[in-house]
């Protein structure tokens, strides 16, 4: 890199603010160690890890954790280039893989849904983790046997206090107060949460849906409701009344094939041109009046798929290449993630061979106002929205979660994230990310779940990568995301694709949480580096959430508090936005505020000088600025 004579400048100057103004923070690197040929094991695998420190690693506990079943070679089928695969129902039938939904519990190649099945032995994932939500000092991790609950009020050292046995996967999970929602998509579920399986085609014991569960008495956790659903849950979000605060709603996320009406009343499948009742092309509403959680029932199942010019439902991607030498896409038949940002009255959907955006101030009736598709998505999986939803990041799960796809072979923007902006109402692209490609042949990786860093100023990402291990990137320029931070840890086993590594990776209340689909819950703390200040660190540790699902987007907005403001001085120092004359000005109007010394003068001298050199051209800068003018008027 060439470093000019005024970014020098610039990056002393930032030394010095960091040494004059930062709280005590670890601090990191620039320069990455490399993550490739880490040692594989199931507990003490190598790891490789970048400005972030781990701090607590918390196993599966009792009855979540077989060591047969985690350590089940796994030999895929080429089925992400295209090959046939045994449909999901072992009928012996094919499908095209590309049909094959991400996390692949129900839909996935037949040898892994056949174990799952079985009652006699274990299945590839039945003791698989799955998701997170926080609600008070408790964290709820899912999975594909049920669900535990920690205690983290100390978040560096978490305390098992509950486990609820409900087989049936793929076991996300949201909550609100005492009440937890808890997906269940597998033909094994029963209504009762027993762990025999299910004999038949049809059978009233069979459970597919969204089960809601009450823990306020820890010693007695009830299931108080159980949703049924065509084609169960694969995913599900919780979505808050707009003005209601008793009701909630449930978008429902079905990935497996439509249940027979013999099952379940009103079910069917089919193309809508033979079958316009088919439950494909659709997502599920459930409304939860939450005082009587028992009532809770479908209301809807909008056709957010529509085309709006010919009304056909099938409106999307009908699946293959979108052109040559690209991707193998999903058709759009249903969506694997929808995140809502009830703020904003927007939802990002991650639905098959599309991502979509969708406004939801109706709640019962979202309807799609901006579609994308691109020749290097295979499986749109996730979406996650800037803070000020201005850009859109889109997770691509090529492979479906289960093969190796970061490898130095592997096509860097295929696996990887899509981020698009988003302009008066449209969707557009920008960019990618993927991680280094340094992982073997035996990693199962690709882009996976992940949420907002709290930096102001920034738009910053934790996410996991499976057994690509977690990474932390900066997207604030669409068009060039780049990584600041990682942890990654060797395979399971050294001979064969083992299923591992994280779930997901979401910052909540000043940590990294990330669910290890065989290993348990990992707590991470973030350190300050070369991008990023400790001052950036602190602010982000600033915001607290009393409660936090994964799919449900919340705003962020950081309190007036001097190490907010030193966090923007310290990213206009590292663009170079203000010389040292004006970094010096504002500096010292900052250090009078944090030392309790308001000089309200001075506080305004420093916002008419960041007004004054706004730059509209540089609009990360501009809104820096913006920000840092306005608290420090509102300080005077």
């Amino acid at each position: 890199m060439k470093l000019t004579l005024r970014s020098m400048v610039s990056m002393a100057a930032l030394g010095a603010a960091m040494a004059a103004c930062s709280p005590a923070a670890e601090q990191g690197s620039e320069t990455p160690p490399s993550r490739a040929g880490l040692a594989p094991g199931l507990f003490d695998a190598g790891t490789a890890i970048w400005n972030l420190e781990l701090t607590a690693s918390v196993p599966p506990p009792d009855g979540f954790f077989d060591l047969e079943t985690v350590m089940i070679p796994l030999s895929l089928p080429a089925e992400a280039e295209g090959d046939e695969v045994t449909d999901d129902e072992g009928t012996g039938e094919t499908a095209d893989a590309d049909d094959v939904p991400a996390d692949m519990p129900a839909d996935g190649p037949a040898d892994v849904e056949d174990a799952d099945e079985e009652d006699s032995g274990p299945g590839l994932l039945s003791f698989a983790n799955s998701d997170l939500a926080f609600t008070g000092d408790r964290v709820i991790m899912g999975g594909f046997h049920g669900f535990n609950v920690y205690d983290a009020a100390n978040p560096d050292d978490p305390a098992h206090i509950l486990s609820v046995v409900c087989p049936g996967g793929q076991g996300d999970v949201s909550v609100h107060g005492d009440l937890v929602f808890f997906s269940t998509e597998q033909n094994r579920g029963r209504l009762d949460c027993g762990n025999g399986g299910v004999e038949g085609d049809s059978s009233p014991e069979r459970f597919l849906g969204v089960r809601i569960f009450d823990i306020s008495d820890l010693g007695a956790p009830r299931q108080v409701a159980a949703v049924q659903t065509c084609r169960g849950s694969h995913t599900h979000t919780l979505v808050p009344h707009p003005t209601d605060e008793d009701i909630a709603y449930i978008y429902v996320q079905g990935t497996s094939s439509p249940r027979p009406d013999s099952e379940l009343a009103g079910c069917s499948g089919g193309e809508p041109d033979e079958n316009p009742d088919t439950a494909l092309y659709s997502i599920d509403v459930i409304e939860v009046p939450l005082n009587s959680p028992e009532q809770a029932a479908v209301v809807s199942r909008p056709r957010i798929f529509t085309d709006y010019e010919t009304g056909e439902i099938a409106g999307l991607w009908a699946g293959g290449a979108l052109e040559d030498g690209g991707q193998t896409a999903a058709s759009t038949v249903a969506c694997h993630d929808i995140t809502v940002y009830p703020e904003m009255g927007l939802a990002g959907g991650a639905c098959g061979g599309n991502g979509i955006l969708l406004d939801i101030t109706d709640p019962v009736n979202p309807r799609r106002i901006s579609d994308l598709a691109d020749p290097n998505m295979a499986y749109w999986h996730s979406a996650t929205f800037s803070n000020d939803a201005s850009k859109v990041l889109f997770t691509d799960e090529w492979g479906g979660g289960l093969g190796a796809r970061c490898r130095a072979e592997d096509p860097e923007n295929w696996g990887a994230n899509l981020i698009a902006d988003i302009v008066d109402g449209e969707m557009e692209l920008r960019g990618y990310f993927k991680i280094p490609g340094e992982q073997s042949d035996i990693e199962n990786c690709v882009a996976h779940n992940g949420s907002l860093i709290p930096v102001p100023g920034r738009d910053i990402m934790v996410q996991g990568w499976y057994s690509g291990g977690l990474s932390i990137i900066d997207f604030t320029d669409s068009e060039n995301p780049f990584e600041i931070a990682f942890f990654d840890r060797g395979p399971l086993g050294p001979d064969a694709l083992r299923v591992g590594g994280y779930w997901a990776a979401y910052w909540h209340n000043g940590r990294v949480w990330a669910p290890e689909i065989a290993r348990g819950l990992d707590v991470f703390r973030l350190h300050a580096s070369g991008h990023l200040t400790a001052n950036e660190v602190a602010a982000a540790e600033l915001i607290r959430f009393d409660e936090a699902n994964t799919q449900t987007q919340l705003h962020i907005t950081w309190p007036d508090e001097p190490v907010v403001a030193h966090a923007y001085l310290d990213q206009l120092a590292r663009s170079g936005a203000l010389d040292e004359t004006g970094l010096a000005t504002v500096r010292r109007a900052i250090e009078g505020w944090d030392a309790g010394e308001t000089d309200a003068a001075s506080l305004a001298a420093a916002a008419e000088l960041l007004a004054a050199a706004t730059d509209p051209q540089a609009p990360a800068d501009a809104h820096r600025m913006a920000e840092l003018g306005a608290m420090l008027m509102r300080t005077r």
